[in-house]
C-alpha cells in the first residue's frame, strides 16, 4: 500500500512533541512515514505526527564549502527540517565509485544544528534536464539519448527510456539509500525527493524512432488496469491528450522503478515535486510535459504507485492561484505538502492557507547566503528583511509543530491567508464562527476592514474542545460569533501563552482593550489559549 492505515488511537496526547532534537531514545523510533486516516494525512516523526516548516537551499549550495552561508539564514528562519540536493555527478562521479562523504558531512551538520534533512535526488531529471548526471552518461549520446522533438531536433531533456540511463540511475539512487540506512539510524532525513520536476520542455513528448514505435504501440496493460481504461492504442484510448499521457506514463513509469528500488532497500516516505501550470489560464507549452499537472494527477497516481506524494513547487504569488492550486493537490489520495515556494516576503503568509489545506509541510526555496537569486520568482536579495516573514510565521508554529500537526490529522484545524480581493474570511466550528479580518487597528470595532497595504496577513484556529480554541495570527483581527439566534458571544478566558515540549505555559490573561474588539495580531509572534460562552 502507499499508505500505513494508522489504527484509532495510536497517537497519544502524551506523544507530542516539539523541535527536532535529536536523542539515543530516538534512534530506536520507527522509520519516518506517512500515514493516512479518514482522507487526512500526517508525517510520522518519532511515532507522531509532524509539521514540516522547512526551508531549501540554492541548487549549488549543498556543498560543504557553502554550508556555513546557508546555516546562518535557516536558523534565523527558524526551521525544523532543511532540504537539501544530492548531486548524482557527486555521488558517483566514476561509473561503480560511490561518494558518500557530502551525504555524511549533511548528516553531521544538521544534527549539530537540530534540524532534519529532506533529500533531493538529482538524477537524470532536473528542472527537466540532465545536467546532473555524471560524465558517463552526460557524454554518452548513443545508449543515453537526448529527447526528439516534432521537428527531429534534440530538446534539453535526456530519454526515459533508455535502459541504460534507467539502470544506472537506480544502482546508484539503490547505493545512495544504502548508505543512508547505514549512517542514519537517528531518522535525521524524513522524506527523499526522487529527481526534480521531471518533464520535458520544448516538446509535448518524445519523437525519436523507438518512442515513437512505443506511442503507435498499445497503451501498457499495467496503465489500462490500474485506470480502468479499454485497451487500445494512445491515440485510441487518450485522444487529444494522448501526447502528454504518453510522456507521462514514461517519465512517471522511470521514476516510479527508481522511487520502488531505493524504497526496497530503505522505505522512507518518498515524493516528486511538481512543474505546476496556471490552473485558470493553461497556455500549451507553459509547463513541462509528463510533470504531474492538475489534469495529469490521475495518470501520475496509477503509474507511480511507489511516490507518496505529488507535491506543487508554488511561484506564483497572486492569491487565486495559489490557493487553487492547494485545492487540487490536497486530495484524498494526496497528502498536501508545498516542496518549494516562492522566497519573495509576500509568499510567507501562505504557510497559513497550507496549514488549512492539512498541510505536512510548505518550504520556500533558496534561503541562504550564497549570493544566488531567482527573482523575480523570488526576492532579489535574501536578507533579514527578505526572511523576517518567514521567521515570523515560524516562530509562531515552531513551538508548537507537534500540537498543531495532531490537532491537523484529527480535522480540527483551519486557517487562512490573506486575500487582497476579500477582506473578512469566515472559519466555523460547529456552533461557533471564526471571523478573521485584515487591515483593522487594534483598537475599536467602528471601521471596516480594507485589508493590508500589503497582503501579509494569515490565521490559525483550531478546536481544542466544544467552547475552546488555539489561535494565532499575522497583521490580522479574529472574533468569534454564536450561531444560535440571539446569542452574542463573551470570552470567558483569553490565555496567552506558548507550548514548550508539548505543554501549554501560561503567559498572561488577555483582557479589556486586548479582547473588547477581537483579538487582534501583529507582527508580535503571539499564541492564545480562547474559552468562549454566550450571553
Amino acid at each position: 500500500m502507499m499508505w500505513n492505515r494508522l489504527c484509532v488511537g495510536v497517537v497519544a496526547a502524551g506523544a507530542v512533541m516539539s523541535g527536532a532534537a535529536l536523542s539515543a531514545q530516538q534512534v530506536k523510533s520507527p522509520v519516518p512515514s506517512i500515514v493516512e486516516k479518514d482522507g487526512r494525512f500526517a508525517l510520522m516523526v518519532d511515532g507522531a505526527p509532524y509539521l514540516m516548516l522547512g526551508a531549501q537551499v540554492n541548487n549549488s549550495s549543498a556543498w560543504p564549502a557553502m554550508m556555513p552561508k546557508v546555516w546562518p539564514t535557516v536558523e534565523r528562519i527558524g526551521i525544523n527540517t532543511l532540504e537539501v540536493p544530492i548531486y548524482w555527478e557527486q555521488f558517483e562521479p566514476e561509473q561503480g565509485k560511490f561518494d558518500p562523504s557530502m551525504l555524511h558531512t549533511l548528516l553531521e551538520q544538521a544534527r549539530a544544528h537540530h534540524v532534519h534533512l529532506v533529500l533531493l535526488w538529482f538524477g537524470l531529471f532536473k528542472n527537466a534536464s540532465g545536467h546532473y548526471t555524471p560524465p558517463f552518461i552526460k557524454l554518452d549520446e548513443a545508449r543515453v539519448p537526448h529527447v526528439i522533438n516534432e521537428k527531429g531536433k534534440k530538446v534539453d531533456s535526456l530519454d526515459w527510456w533508455s535502459e541504460v540511463g534507467q539502470r544506472a540511475d537506480r544502482t546508484a539512487f539503490v547505493e545512495l539509500m544504502k548508505d543512508l540506512k547505514a549512517a542514519d539510524p537517528q531518522h535525521t532525513v524524513l522524506m527523499v525527493q526522487v529527481e526534480n520536476e521531471a518533464g520535458t520542455w520544448g516538446s509535448v513528448r518524445d519523437y525519436s524512432t523507438p518512442a515513437q514505435k512505443m506511442f503507435e504501440g498499445q497503451v501498457p496493460q499495467e496503465l489500462v488496469q490500474a485506470m480502468r481504461l479499454q485497451q487500445g492504442t494512445w491515440q485510441e484510448v487518450f485522444g487529444k491528450d494522448a501526447d502528454e499521457s504518453f510522456q507521462v506514463w514514461g517519465i512517471a513509469h522511470y521514476i516510479n522503478q527508481i522511487a520502488a528500488a531505493g524504497k526496497a532497500v530503505y522505505p522512507l516516505p518518498m515524493y516528486v515535486n511538481v512543474v505546476t501550470r496556471d490552473p485558470f489560464h493553461a497556455s500549451p507549452g507553459s509547463w513541462a510535459s509528463g510533470s504531474a499537472t492538475d489534469a495529469m494527477i490521475p495518470l501520475w497516481k496509477a503509474a507511480a504507485p511507489a511516490i507518496d506524494v505529488l507535491g506543487p513547487d508554488l511561484y506564483t504569488p497572486g492569491y487565486a492561484v495559489y490557493t487553487k492550486l492547494l485545492d487540487i493537490y490536497h486530495r484524498a489520495d494526496n497528502p498536501m505538502f508545498v516542496p518549494e515556494t516562492g522566497n519573495a516576503p509576500e509568499y510567507a503568509r501562505y504557510l497559513f492557507a497550507v496549514v488549512g489545506h492539512q498541510g505536512i509541510g510548505f518550504s520556500p526555496f533558496g534561503m541562504d547566503a550564497t549570493g544566488y537569486s531567482n527573482a523575480p520568482l523570488g526576492a532579489v536579495k535574501i536578507d533579514e528583511a527578505a526572511t523576517a516573514p518567514f521567521a515570523l510565521v515560524y516562530s509562531l508554529f515552531g513551538p508548537m509543530d507537534r500540537v498543531v500537526a495532531k490537532l491537523n490529522f484529527e480535522g480540527k484545524v483551519q486557517a487562512v491567508s490573506e486575500d487582497p480581493a476579500e477582506h473578512v474570511q469566515v472559519l466555523t466550528f460547529g456552533k461557533w464562527r471564526a471571523k478573521v479580518s485584515y487591515g483593522l487597528p487594534q483598537f475599536g470595532s467602528w471601521l471596516t476592514p480594507k485589508g493590508n497595504a500589503t497582503p501579509e496577513g494569515g490565521a490559525m484556529v483550531a478546536e481544542l474542545g466544544p467552547d475552546e480554541f488555539l489561535v494565532t495570527a499575522v497583521h490580522a483581527r479574529v472574533d468569534f460569533e454564536a450561531l444560535a439566534a440571539g446569542a452574542q458571544r463573551q470570552f470567558v478566558r483569553v490565555e496567552e501563552g506558548t507550548y514548550v515540549n508539548g505543554v501549554w505555559h501560561f503567559v498572561r490573561l488577555w483582557n479589556g482593550d486586548q479582547s473588547d474588539y477581537g483579538l487582534n495580531f501583529t507582527s508580535v509572534p503571539q499564541v492564545l489559549k480562547v474559552t468562549l460562552a454566550t450571553y
